[in-house]
């Protein structure tokens, strides 16, 4: 078989097949830019750093950044944050808000190079935050995500617990992550096999 324009596209982007598929469909929901941190938050080492010895303020810091709709969503926040802060100052501002701070350069570093890929494949870069106010259009957002990572969804149980759409795998949400609800469905990224 040969490969699609799609998969063509795909291959150009050095990354999950998922993450591409969603940086590609960005700029059809109005997203490209905002897209672009959470890939790049998602294809580097955890971001947020919860030292045992400070869970508790690790946790306050983390809050200043939680969108209630996901992890994915926090990350863009966190990211926008940081991007906001000035070049000599990100270290500390890290270390003060328990960010790991290799990590963000990382991402920093992994999304000017999926810009340029972008741009190189000729996608347009355009935001869900026109007014760059931090006002995003969250459901452009959590659209696009899904259009990349629809094989990777769960829905609620009666009993409380989680089906995969795509295996019948009984799953959760795991207590580290920003839901603290119920949603009736969830995306996820990847499955950990104990918490």
């Amino acid at each position: 078989g040969e490969l699609t324009e799609l998969g063509f596209q795909m291959s150009d982007l050095p990354i999950d097949p998922q993450l591409a598929k969603i940086i590609i469909g960005s700029p059809d929901f109005g997203c490209s830019e905002e897209i672009l941190s959470i890939v790049a938050c998602m294809s580097v080492p955890q971001v947020f750093m919860r030292p045992r010895e400070s869970a508790k303020a690790a946790d306050e810091a983390k809050a200043q950044f939680v969108n209630d709709e996901g992890d994915h969503l926090t990350l863009l926040n966190a990211y926008a944050a940081y991007s906001a802060v000035p070049l000599n100052e990100r270290k500390q501002w890290c270390w003060d808000n328990f960010i790991n701070d290799r990590s963000m350069v990382s991402a920093d570093n992994v999304r000017k190079q999926l810009t340029g890929i972008m741009t190189k494949l000729e996608l347009p870069l355009v935001s869900a935050d026109p007014r760059r106010n931090g006002n995003y259009d969250y459901r452009s957002i959590r659209m696009a995500l899904t259009a990349g990572m629809f094989m990777q969804v769960a829905y609620k149980q009666k009993q409380g617990n989680y089906l995969t759409v795509k295996d019948n795998q009984i799953v959760y949400i795991h207590p580290g992550s920003v839901i603290d609800s119920k949603p009736d469905w969830v995306m996820f990224e990847e499955f950990c096999t104990d918490y």
